[in-house]
């Protein structure tokens, strides 16, 4: 039930085994192998629910490495490895010495001796591509700078138990489309067929070699991928509108900059009205610059005079917002990882 899977692509059905797999883009994964995490999470979350214990790695140990700070994906990783009967270990920035007195391919193999399952989330994308390739052990990605998979799972999921399936959804980013985020979205909406789009301004449109890889998929998924600029056509008739910080972990110098390109773009009551779409449902992968009552939110509203600055308060706190559903199911989907891929 938590290993194999029955897939059908064409003609030819499969026996799906994640065994052994890392997860760094979901670019690796097929639509079926895809399938088999989100239906694999939905189990799961039906568990918890029904207060079923599914302790089936007993006895295992998984280390979560953090150079960002973190708190979904941290205590997502932790419950999900407890409620699996594992043991987690939390290692940040100043517990190891990625690149510094030891190098990743070291640290790698040290931890992959240890540990039967390693997590990454930091800057590089090549550190977790090094660690998968020498640990010896699964590797998960928990968010680089150019990927954040784990997170689409999550998405996905939510939108599943909101509006439906999700062939065919119309799911628009709007805001920094070069971000993680966006680049993962693009990547997870193409391999299952959805019609994708991301409104940015042009300087913020996303690197066109993965629009291009993004474009590859859709062509055997169905899906449409659209980069845009134009506010009518990426929101039309949109199902979901997701936004995302417009600072990244990293870019703090950028502030000012992003304002400037990216004030026009701030999801409020006024653009959910443009998709035309009563029923729209908003995301946002969390945290959110909302309001004022945050540090940062102070001083931007100091500042700049934003009381807000991605998404307004209104909306994130409306009806059409999903994102504390989105938070749990980053929860489900990592159980869902871990458990089939140790």
């Amino acid at each position: 039930m938590y290993e194999y899977a029955t897939g059908t692509r064409g003609d030819l059905t499969m026996a799906l085994s994640l065994k052994g797999r890392s997860l760094l883009t979901l670019a690796d994964y097929t639509p079926e192998e895809i399938r088999l995490l989100l239906d694999t999470a939905r189990e799961y979350k039906r568990l918890k629910y029904a207060g079923i214990p599914h302790r089936i790695h007993e006895g295992k140990n998984i280390a979560l490495l953090f150079e960002k700070t973190s708190t979904r994906t941290r205590t997502a990783f932790t419950v999900a490895a407890n409620e699996l009967g594992i043991a987690p270990e939390y290692l940040d920035k100043d517990d190891i010495q990625l690149g510094k007195k030891e190098t990743v391919e070291d640290t790698a193999k040290v931890l992959g001796h240890m540990f039967d399952g390693i997590e990454f989330r930091g800057f590089s994308h090549q550190t977790v591509q090094e660690l998968a390739q020498h640990a010896g052990v699964p590797v998960w990605n928990g968010l680089t700078d150019t990927f954040h998979p784990t997170q689409i799972l999550a998405d996905f999921l939510t939108v599943e138990e909101h509006i439906g399936p999700l062939h065919g959804k119309k799911f628009v980013f709007v805001g920094d489309g070069r971000n993680n985020m966006a680049n993962s979205l693009m990547i997870g909406a193409a391999k299952m067929g959805l019609d994708f789009r991301i409104l940015a301004p042009e300087s913020l449109h996303p690197d066109p070699k993965l629009v291009a890889l993004a474009q590859s998929f859709a062509a055997d998924s169905r899906a449409k991928i659209t980069i845009t600029s134009d506010f009518d056509e990426a929101l039309a008739g949109a199902d979901i509108v997701y936004t995302d910080v417009w600072v990244s972990m990293g870019e703090e110098d950028k502030f000012a900059e992003r304002i400037a390109l990216l004030k026009p773009y701030q999801v409020n009551a006024e653009l959910l009205k443009r998709t035309g779409n009563p029923a729209v449902k908003f995301m946002h992968c969390l945290p959110a610059f909302h309001d004022a009552l945050t540090i940062t939110g102070k001083q931007i509203q100091q500042e700049y005079g934003l009381d807000a600055m991605e998404v307004t308060d209104e909306v994130f706190r409306s009806s059409a917002s999903i994102v504390f559903d989105q938070a749990e199911n980053r929860m489900h989907t990592i159980k869902a990882v871990i458990a089939l891929t140790l």
